[in-house]
């Protein structure tokens, strides 16, 4: 079984809190790198270690959540092993795993519903990449120097 690595800030707390109870619910293991309440924060301090874990290979994927998903989605994106897509809606989250080969997954909390969270967190997990001409492309992602 895979584990997953989360994270948040303030504004997307709540909803990693439920999501933490649908990954238990499906068997799943997962380290929460925070935050731990709903008080204002900053996404970075929380985004960094959750992609270190998910670049190092400690976790298997990500699931990160903040209001509008951008900011955290920005942050995991520095980190050159990373491939995070922004998911609003399960067929996005499901072609991020099946062309991209995304290993973080970015949810705007105050954007969509906590079904609609669930579908993209259950899309994220049960697709597959397709590799092919997809893996040739994202080869081509990291910055080379």
């Amino acid at each position: 079984m895979k584990t997953i690595a989360l994270a948040s800030d303030h504004a997307g707390f709540d909803l990693k809190e439920k999501i933490k109870v649908l990954l238990t619910a499906k068997g799943y293991t997962f380290i929460d790198f925070g935050t731990n309440s709903a008080e204002s924060c900053d996404y970075a301090d929380y985004a960094h270690p959750m992609a270190d874990s998910v670049e190092k290979g400690d976790c298997d994927f990500g699931i990160s959540v903040c209001g509008s998903g951008n900011g955290i989605n920005m942050t995991v994106n520095k980190h050159q092993g990373i491939r995070a897509a922004l998911c609003w809606n399960s067929e996005i989250s499901s072609l991020a795993r099946s062309h991209n080969n995304a290993n973080i997954c970015s949810l705007p909390a105050r954007f969509i519903s906590e079904q609609e969270a669930f579908d993209i967190v259950d899309a994220f997990m049960n697709t597959g990449f397709e590799g092919g001409r997809h893996q040739t492309r994202i080869d081509k992602i990291p910055v080379k120097k």
